[in-house]
C-alpha cells in the first residue's frame, strides 16, 4: 500500500487538480492511505471532507511580500508548519509528497526534502505562483498545466480534470444537456461564464446584447456566479443561471464560449474543444492571459481585454465570428488538439516516476 500526502489548497485552482488527483490515485490503488494537507481557511476545508478524504491542516503563513510585523513573525510560524508537517510525514510512513501550490504546499516541500521523501509538483497557471517557484529546487518531478510555463524541470501533464470531463461522450452528454438546460435542439448554444464569482463586465456587456446574439439564430447559457447583481432577463432561449452543478453538459452543449481566463476553464474548454473569446481578470499578475495563450497562438480562440468587451465589440466582431461557421470549426479544431483529457493519468505517471526514481 502506498502512502500519498497532497498538498495544496486556498483557491479552486490549487484544490481541484489536487482532488482530481486524488480521485485518480483512489480509482487505481482502492487500498492507498491519501492524505490532504492544506488550512482551515481554504476551499479544501469544505471540498477535501465532502469529496470523502482525510484533511489534516497547519497554520497558514502567507510569505511576506513587505517588512512588516507578519514579516518578523513568518520565520517563527513556517518553522511551525514544517515542523508539523516533518511529524505528519513520519508518523503516517508518507511514501511521497505530491505539492499543488498555495500556502500549505511550501512547508510540504521543505518537509519532504528534510525526510528524504520523494516529492511532486504540479503548477496550474502558465505563471508559477511562488510556492512551486521555490518548491522546483528539491525535487526534478514538475508536472505543468500549459506548454508555456517557464518553470525548473517543467513536464507537459496538462490538468487533472474531474473524471466526468476526461471521460466525456459528447455525443451522449450534448443530447442530455439540451434536456437539461431546456435548450432548443436546433440552435447553436453560446456559453458565457465568468466563474463561480462572476464577471460583472461579462455579465453587464452580454445582458445588453442577448437579444441581438438571440436574433442570429443562437440561444445562450448565461452562468453569472452566486454573488453577481443581475436580474434574469426572461426571454426565450437566454437561460440564466447562477450555478451549474453538471458542468459538463454545459461544456458538451457548447459550441461557442466567453469566458474568463483562468487555469481549470480554459483546460476544460480545451479538453472538449470548444472555441472562445477569452476575457482575463483585469486584476492580478496577468496570469490569465498567459493561461490563454496557447490557444490563442494556436487560433483556436480569441482574447480580448475586459476594459474592450463592451456591447459594440459585440456587435463588431463577436456576432460575425458566431455567424461564421468554417472559422468557427477551424477554431474548435485547434481548441481541441491544444487541450487535453489525460491530466490525471499523466500526473498518475508522474508519481510514479518519482516513486521509481
Amino acid at each position: 500500500m502506498t502512502r500519498y500526502l497532497l498538498a495544496g489548497g486556498g483557491t479552486a485552482g490549487h484544490v481541484n487538480p489536487l482532488l482530481a488527483t486524488a480521485d485518480a490515485i483512489r480509482e487505481r490503488e482502492p487500498d492507498a492511505e491519501i492524505v490532504v494537507l492544506g488550512t482551515q481557511e481554504g476551499l479544501e476545508a469544505r471540498l477535501v471532507p465532502e469529496r470523502g478524504y482525510e484533511l489534516v491542516t497547519i497554520p497558514k503563513v502567507p510569505f511576506p511580500r513587505r517588512v512588516n510585523g507578519a514579516a518578523l513573525r513568518f520565520p517563527g510560524l513556517f518553522r511551525r508548519a514544517r515542523h508539523e508537517t516533518v511529524r505528519l510525514i513520519r508518523d503516517r510512513s508518507i511514501d511521497v509528497v505530491v505539492g499543488f501550490g498555495g500556502y500549505a504546499a511550501t512547508p510540504a516541500y521543505v518537509a519532504a526534502k528534510k525526510t528524504r521523501v520523494p516529492l511532486v509538483i504540479h503548477e496550474a497557471n502558465a505563471r508559477p505562483g511562488l510556492a512551486n517557484r521555490l518548491g522546483v529546487r528539491y525535487t526534478s518531478y514538475v508536472g505543468v498545466a500549459f506548454h508555456g510555463t517557464r518553470l525548473k524541470h517543467a513536464r507537459f501533464v496538462g490538468m487533472p480534470l474531474r473524471p466526468e470531463i476526461e471521460r466525456i461522450d459528447l455525443d451522449i452528454s450534448r443530447r442530455e444537456g439540451i434536456e437539461h438546460f431546456g435548450l432548443d435542439a436546433e440552435r447553436r448554444t453560446l456559453l458565457v461564464t465568468g466563474g463561480s464569482q462572476g464577471a460583472k463586465r461579462l455579465n453587464s456587456t452580454v445582458i445588453e446584447t442577448a437579444e441581438s446574439i438571440i436574433g442570429t439564430g443562437w440561444q445562450i447559457i448565461h452562468l453569472v456566479g452566486g454573488k453577481a447583481d443581475v436580474s434574469d432577463l426572461e426571454i426565450e432561449h437566454y437561460h440564466m443561471l447562477r450555478y451549474c452543478d453538471r458542468m459538463e453538459l454545459a461544456l458538451a452543449v457548447a459550441d461557442f464560449a466567453v469566458s474568463r481566463a483562468g487555469a481549470a476553464t480554459v483546460s476544460e474548454l480545451t479538453a472538449v474543444g470548444v472555441p472562445a473569446v477569452y476575457v482575463p481578470y483585469p486584476v492580478g499578475n496577468g496570469e490569465q492571459r498567459l493561461n490563454a495563450s496557447d490557444v490563442v497562438g494556436a487560433n483556436g480562440a480569441l482574447l480580448i481585454a475586459d476594459a474592450l468587451f463592451v456591447p459594440s465589440w459585440v456587435s463588431e466582431t463577436l456576432i460575425p465570428l458566431l455567424n461564421d461557421r468554417v472559422r468557427r470549426h477551424d477554431m474548435a479544431v485547434q481548441s481541441r488538439h491544444i487541450g487535453s483529457r489525460e491530466g490525471s493519468q499523466r500526473m498518475l505517471q508522474l508519481i510514479d516516476d518519482a516513486l521509481a526514481g
